[in-house]
């Protein structure tokens, strides 16, 4: 084996481990997109259940201060 192939062989070792460090570095970078994502959509999440909460309770009491919505004793309007 002469100079130039050993020569040859580290510069392609050295390409791959470089080309390996990018495409590492570059996962990186989208897990901590990713991971930044889903942190927003939990906060979204969290936030639109406590509305629908505030929504809900809001209906019911909608509901209960409505005559439309009460129970109606058939019985008693028959007589």
């Amino acid at each position: 084996m002469s100079s130039d192939d050993g020569e040859m062989e580290n510069q392609a070792e050295l390409e791959e481990k470089t080309r390996l460090i990018n495409q590492v570095l570059e996962l990186q970078h989208t897990l901590e997109d990713l991971s930044s994502r889903v942190d927003g959509v939990k906060e979204e999440n969290l936030k639109l259940k406590s509305e629908n909460q505030v929504l809900g309770q809001y209906i019911e009491n909608l509901m209960s201060a409505s005559s439309v919505f009460q129970t109606t004793d058939t019985k008693s309007k028959r007589k």
